[in-house]
């Protein structure tokens, strides 16, 4: 291929000119494996793009309606994990000026979320910065009472503001939006209930608090946020990590220690200087969780199935405006809360099934159908090098890569020391087992693949299957399950312990003995116990 300094619509791509080695530090994103050369699929631009955009097309998955009951491409993992993932996501990176024309340039590319696990998508700057966030006591205000689901009679929407036009009909453009700390938690009806509950979480805290009325704010803050990282450390990264990856970068969570008595092995992230966002992570290997998403979900007994994505606004999930007031969250069909009812999975008629647990589908190189056609608005496209709109998620997270230079799977597989994966194993389709559920492998879609599979793929298709089991009224249920591989789990892994190691404040450097106060008896504290906590 031609050097670096490729033009893109006339022009030089703002960054690709600068070093590779550049090290800007601080509010930036910068790179875990800086020598390695980027990878590109094509002996031009436009033929990279063509290859790219197919490859994205075959990751995209037929039409599949949403539906109770069982479904082959269901994994053992509850599916408010993949929402907790957004959730997170919103929680260290913001670029409100990103577009996939600055995004090649990392150096420009400012990350206006702090890179901690700090909890600013839900404090804001805080009361005196952000009152219209808190009520005088200091605890947030919540919106009006949402119904439908009587596991949880507390429900509340997050607080909005007026449309602008009152007298109009509501749009994106003439909506309530929601008032919180980041307005991405809004994006979807799930992730803008689970804002809600991380509200309902500090506003319990709050309310127990018996200490100095001066200090209480700072003290519950301090709090909720140490809940919040050892839910990553000990529940999140567990659930979607390969636990041979972990036992490596997290021996203290194996041996029930502490980060003191047994240190991370922290290989990749870059400890030496202020934190940066990797861009193998965030343009990569993070980005796993868009194969987790369901074509749609039931919100709770009173509402049947809704698509994530559908013209009409009382039949879809989108969110960034007010939703229908029926429509709490019953969160034990997002988590396994208490005893499951998996109904009858023979007979797709039993009414069982509309009480199950959904579960979030297996991490693998397929996308459901939604998500190659995402609506706009409230997703603007961006546009391919020759004019064309991106609206198909996997093609954006592939040409967004390429466009950030990132290295291919098997280069980052091989620094690692690790054997990397034959194309013939690349392979792209839902892994539920069934050959025709197969499109083929990677490399037979272009054979400029070859040994060069783009990162979010190969993240995808080296995932390690396990079996989860979980128990229901119907006794153990065993399901396969796709987990993070050598790769793309020791990305993530180390990303999630290289930033709570670099984060003065983290529960890892101001008291690694800490231990939750909401914890089950059995001493656990993850998203189910935050949940349960949260609805009492």
């Amino acid at each position: 291929m031609a050097g670096l300094a490729r033009s893109s619509h006339g022009r030089t791509v703002r960054g690709l000119t600068l070093s590779r080695g550049s090290k800007f530090f601080g509010g930036q994103f910068g790179r875990m494996f800086r020598a390695l050369p980027p990878a590109d699929f094509g002996e031009s631009d436009t033929k990279s793009e063509e290859n790219l955009l197919n490859l994205g097309k075959a990751m995209v998955a037929d039409h599949d309606p949403p539906k109770d009951g069982p479904d082959a491409e269901e994994s053992g993992i509850p599916a408010a994990y993949t929402y907790l993932g957004q959730f997170i996501d919103h929680d260290l990176t913001f670029d409100p000026a990103s577009s996939l024309q600055q995004q090649d340039d990392p150096d420009g590319l400012v990350d206006f979320r702090t890179p901690r696990f700090d909890l600013d998508c839900v404090y804001g700057k805080g009361p005196d910065d952000a009152p219209y966030l808190y009520s005088g006591d200091n605890r947030f205000i919540q919106g009006r009472p949402l119904t439908g689901a009587a596991s949880n009679p507390n429900a509340r929407d997050l607080p909005r503001s007026q449309p602008t036009d009152p007298s109009q009909p509501e749009d994106i453009n003439n909506s309530r939006r929601a008032i919180i700390g980041d307005p991405r938690n809004d994006e979807n009806v799930i992730v803008s209930q689970f804002q809600g509950l991380m509200h309902r979480f500090h506003n319990k805290l709050m309310s127990e608090d018996t200490g100095s009325a001066e200090s209480r704010f700072q003290r519950v803050q301090r709090e909720v946020r140490f809940h919040y990282q050892w839910m990553l450390v000990n529940d999140f990264l567990p659930t979607i990590v390969w636990e041979d990856v972990l036992k490596d970068v997290i021996p203290h969570h194996f041996k029930n220690t502490n980060v003191r008595r047994d240190p991370p092995r922290i290989t990749y992230f870059d400890l030496a200087h202020e934190p940066t966002m990797p861009l193998e992570f965030s343009a990569a290997a993070y980005r796993f969780g868009h194969s987790m998403v369901r074509p749609g979900y039931r919100l709770s007994e009173t509402v049947p199935p809704l698509a994530i994505f559908d013209p009409d606004p009382n039949a879809s999930l989108t969110g960034f405006h007010e939703f229908r007031s029926n429509w709490a969250i019953d969160w034990g069909r997002f988590m396994d809360l208490g005893p499951l009812d998996f109904g009858d999975e023979n007979n797709p008629n039993d009414p069982g099934n509309s009480k199950r647990l959904q579960l979030a589908y297996r991490i693998d190189t397929s996308l459901v159908d939604p998500l190659g056609s995402l609506p706009n608005p409230p997703f603007a496209p961006p546009f391919s090098l020759s004019g064309g709109k991106l609206t198909s998620l996997a093609q954006r997270n592939l040409m967004r890569g390429w466009r950030m230079r990132l290295p291919s799977g098997q280069a980052i597989a091989r620094a690692m020391g690790i054997e990397p994966l034959k194309d013939a194993n690349i392979l792209v389709g839902k892994f539920t087992g069934d050959p025709a559920d197969i499109k083929g492998s990677v490399a037979s879609i272009s054979a400029a693949f070859e040994d060069n599979c783009p990162l979010w793929t190969y993240v995808l298709a080296e995932t390690k299957e396990v079996t989860v089991t979980i128990k229901t009224n119907q006794g153990d249920k065993p399901i396969k399950t796709r987990k993070l591989g050598p790769v793309g789990g020791r990305i993530v892994a180390e990303t999630f312990i290289g930033l709570m190691l670099s984060d003065s404040s983290s529960y890892f450097n101001q008291n690694p003995i800490w231990t939750p106060s909401k914890a089950n008896a059995q001493g656990r504290f993850g998203l189910r116990e935050l949940i349960k906590t949260a609805l009492s």
